[in-house]
């Protein structure tokens, strides 16, 4: 089924289908990368954590200037119009989106454009991944809007996954400006010791991953020990087991850091 999406502009809401043409070459959005986007998923007949995700779509919006004209309650009801377009249990990812179609530099708030896209995707198998440790780093919260999940802080990540694959792996783990661990290029990051949970805690370097809160809840709840602090390059580097949440794939296990293989552990299984 082709790729279906919601546009709300200029020219009013509807619904259409397949990769529509919509940024202009003097939008604001194409060459200043004002846009807000946020991710979620449909499976199996479940939409996990969308209030969340459109949630979080509306903070990114205003952190770059953005005036989102949905709330977060409307963007997750259109969502879930969005799923009911396809076969029930269909494997979808679902990306909301805001931009700027005015603004020299600065964005007008007042031109802001939402766009919903849906898609067919299946959930990866966690058969594992592997990485390496990025050159770059994610920058620091003084100089890049990194508490918002924004367009212009990807080309960052696309560098270390650059970087990575080059040398042969298929992600990096990413340190923050302080020289500390902060995620994987494309996800959060969490390692195991005697069967106790660490991962970094957001220090504003890095998206508080909606995924990565879910993941964080669930083993607290089955009386997993998580604690969220500093952690260092070495740590991970020596850990029993490491891993990853994201919303695109959900829980992944690290399966080859640099030279070292590891095993999926009863950690990411449980």
């Amino acid at each position: 089924m082709l790729p279906q999406h919601f546009i709300n502009d200029a020219q009013g809401a509807r619904w259409v289908e397949g990769n529509p043409p919509q940024l202009g070459l003097m939008d604001n959005a194409t060459w200043m990368s004002s846009v807000a986007f946020d991710g979620a998923r449909a499976f199996d007949g479940v939409v996990p954590d969308i209030e969340a995700h459109a949630a979080r779509l509306v903070r990114s919006a205003k952190v770059i200037g953005l005036g989102p004209k949905l709330d977060a309650d409307q963007i997750a009801a259109k969502m879930r119009e969005g799923v009911a377009r396809f076969p029930t249990g269909t494997h979808l990812y679902i990306r909301p989106l805001f931009y700027a179609a005015e603004g020299f530099v600065v964005p007008k708030p007042e031109s802001t454009t939402f766009c919903l896209s849906l898609f067919e995707s299946q959930l990866p198998e966690p058969k594992g991944f592997t990485s390496t440790l990025a050159r770059v780093r994610r920058p620091d919260p003084m100089s890049a809007p990194t508490l918002a999940k924004a367009a212009c802080l990807y080309p960052e990540s696309a560098q270390a996954m650059r970087d990575a694959r080059d040398a042969g792996y298929g992600n990096a783990v990413m340190l923050d400006h302080h020289g500390n661990v902060a995620e994987f290029a494309t996800a959060n990051l969490f390692i195991a010791r005697r069967g106790v949970v660490v991962t970094p805690i957001p220090n504003g370097a890095f998206l508080n991953g909606v995924t990565r809160q879910r993941v964080i809840a669930l083993l607290r709840g089955a009386g997993v020990k998580v604690v969220e602090r500093t952690v260092r390059w070495r740590e991970v580097e020596t850990a029993d087991e490491v891993f990853s949440s994201g919303n695109y794939a959900k829980v992944t296990p690290l399966i080859k850091l640099d030279g070292r293989t590891l095993e999926p552990g009863p950690i990411y299984r449980k």
